[in-house]
Formats: structure tokens, sequence, C-alpha cells
């Protein structure tokens, strides 16, 4: 080849790569376009502050970050757009996109709702109900409940194991199950009818209006979830004795709904980020409650004096008790209850006879370096 030939190639190549650049960098420029076409998700919350609402926010920033600008979430806080109880319908007829909630608010639809976040205790945690949910059939009994008994345009995903809700918070320290019978006590969803069974009166309350109702003298006692949403709420200014551990919410787990046609109208990629960034928060509020649940704990015993017992054993067992009456009064009511409660027992069993036996002695150990609980 010449060296004018050559020096002509060599042009043309340097013209050619300086179009791609320049087409490169037009690109470049046009990328904010694409951002401001993004997919844009209204989605409500049931938590007015605190550190649910902080937990469903964890959710969302995944979803935002993970889609690189294509997909965005907004989240609207308790009441934004329809109050609590109406979250689930709206995001069915497409007022809302989406909602971060538990199923117990949607409980006055069908009890089934319960039984995936409320429900009796086979001796699993909310961990292990995830993993039903997962793999033991619970996801297509959920989707059957949604779609084929209640109609409804929904696609759900399950994330956040909760720790097994305490027994409450009480005007003085309970001893023994009979004190209970009589007393006016906020709590939601399958939940209520155990403890109505037990003799006590039930009151269904959202969060916000639990403390004021016990200081008012509305209601006797009361529980909520954890010793930090508690102290959030100011609990420990109307009652000084908190009871850890009980059976009438020990395993449950927060719920986001999507709008069934608008999500299945998404990207594969889009479907899948709304999806597994669930999964992704899930593991992620398990650790922040391990911190921040037995840091305010402590914060709640020093600094505002709070005493903090364990639940007695009769009040347990008479939970497990009343647990029966109510889960065979509505199986016999709702084939539909007993199939879900069916599944649910068959999958506790086989797991739990694992689970249970290869667990060593977990309170022994810490009292064996820290000293008796």
């Amino acid at each position: 080849m010449s060296k004018k030939t050559d020096t002509v190639s060599r042009r043309k190549f340097l013209k050619g790569s300086a179009l791609a650049a320049t087409g490169a960098a037009a690109a470049t420029v046009a990328a904010p376009h694409v951002a401001k076409a993004a997919t844009t998700l209204k989605v409500q919350a049931a938590w007015g502050g605190g550190i649910f609402l902080e937990m469903a926010q964890d959710y969302v920033n995944r979803v935002n970050k993970m889609s690189g600008g294509a997909m965005k979430i907004d989240l609207l806080g308790v009441g934004a757009v329809v109050k609590t109880a109406e979250m689930q319908t709206a995001v069915h007829k497409g007022v809302l996109d989406g909602a971060h909630m538990v199923t117990a608010y949607w409980y006055s639809k069908s009890p089934v709702a319960s039984l995936f976040g409320t429900g009796p205790c086979f001796g699993w945690s909310a961990n292990e109900l995830m993993g039903w949910i997962a793999y033991g059939g619970g996801k297509e009994l959920y989707y059957e409940l949604m779609h084929d008994k209640l109609k409804l345009d929904l696609v759900g995903f399950f994330t956040g194991p909760m720790p097994a809700q305490p027994l409450g918070w009480f005007k003085e320290q309970i001893k023994d199950s009979s004190q209970m019978k009589g007393l006016k006590y906020r709590t939601v969803g399958l939940a209520a009818d155990v403890l109505q069974e037990m003799g006590m009166s039930v009151v269904q309350l959202p969060g916000g209006e639990i403390q004021p109702a016990m200081k008012s003298g509305l209601i006797d006692a009361a529980e909520f979830n954890n010793p930090t949403a508690d102290k959030d709420f100011g609990m420990q200014d109307v009652s000084k004795h908190y009871h850890l551990g009980s059976f009438h919410q020990s395993q449950e787990c927060f719920e986001v709904i999507f709008n069934k046609t608008l999500f299945d109208n998404l990207g594969e990629e889009q479907r899948s980020i709304l999806e597994y960034a669930s999964e992704a928060a899930s593991t992620d509020m398990a650790w922040k409650a391990m911190e921040r649940y037995s840091a305010d704990l402590v914060v709640l015993k020093e600094k505002f004096g709070v005493n903090v017992y364990r639940t007695p054993d009769s009040v347990m067992k008479d939970q497990l008790k009343a647990w029966d009456v109510v889960v065979d009064r509505i199986s016999k009511e709702d084939p539909f209850f007993k199939k879900v409660i069916d599944s649910q027992m068959a999958w506790a069993k086989r797991h739990g006879a694992y689970a249970l036996n290869n667990a060593p002695d977990y309170r022994g150990a810490y009292e064996h370096y820290f000293g008796k609980l």
C-alpha cells in the first residue's frame, strides 16, 4: 500500500471514529430524556412515621436504585390518598399503584387473610411462615384467595419477618391469665377473636390512636408490634408494665401489593426488581430489627423506668387453647380457611421436626455468659 493510500485510509477511519464518538455523546446527552420517561408508581404505606415507614422506604430505595432510573416509586404516608382500611381496594381499582401494609388490615374481607401474618402458631416464626409462603404452597393459596375467592386485581410480595409481638402494655403486671378477663384491649386480625375467647373486650384501632386511647381510658391495655414502635408512640407515658412474649401475633410480615394489570404491563426487568427488592429489604429489615428493638428496650427500661416482664406461661397456654377454639370454629364455617390451615400445619410439622430438634439451647448459652434473664 502506498503512503498516500495509507493516509487516506487513516483519514476515513478517524472520520468514522469521530462520527461514532459523536453518536455516543448524543446518546449520553439523550439519557436524561429516558429518565424523565421512567415508570413512576404511587405506593401508599399504612404507616405515618416511625420504624415501619422507614422500613417501607428501605424497600422503595432498593427498587429505585436497582432500576437505574427506568422505574421510580413515590412513597406516600398513611392516609395520603385513602384510609388504611381502603388501601387494598384502592390498589385493586387502580386509584393507587401499590401499597405497603400487613394482611391483617384486610381481614374484614376474609379471615383467611390473617393466616398470612397473624394466624396461629404451630411452633414456627415469621421467617418460617415466609418459608411456607415461598416454598410450601403458601404463595399459591395466597393467589387463590386474592384472585379466585376475592376477585382482586392484585399481585403481592411478602417481606420483613417480624419478631413475635409482645403481649403489650398493661396497668399492672400480669401474673396470671385470669387478670386479663374483662380488660379492654387493642389488637387486630384473628388475634382479636383469640383474645375475646380468653374473656377480653377487644378494640381494633390503628397504631396512631393506641396511646391516646389508653391515656383517656378507652382501653385498659394494648399491643402494637415492637419496642421501637411502642416507644415512638409514647406507650411508656401511659404504662410502666410491658410484657414480652405472646402467641397472639407470633409470626407476621409486611405485604407489598401492586395493581396486577399495571404490574403485568411492566417490562420483565421491572417486574423482577419489584419482586426481588422485597427479598433484599426483608433481609435488611431482620438485621435492623435486631439492632433497634433491643437497643430501644434498654432505653425503655433505663430512661423511662419501664418494667419489662416475660409473659407468664399460663397466659400463653390459654392463648393456644383459644386459638384451637377459633380455628376450629372458622374451619367449620369456611372450607378454604381449613385448606390453608391444613397446608400450614403439614409444613410446620415437617419443618419443625428438623428445626426444633436441631436448635441448641440458646437461652442456656446466653445465661452461661451473661447470667439469668
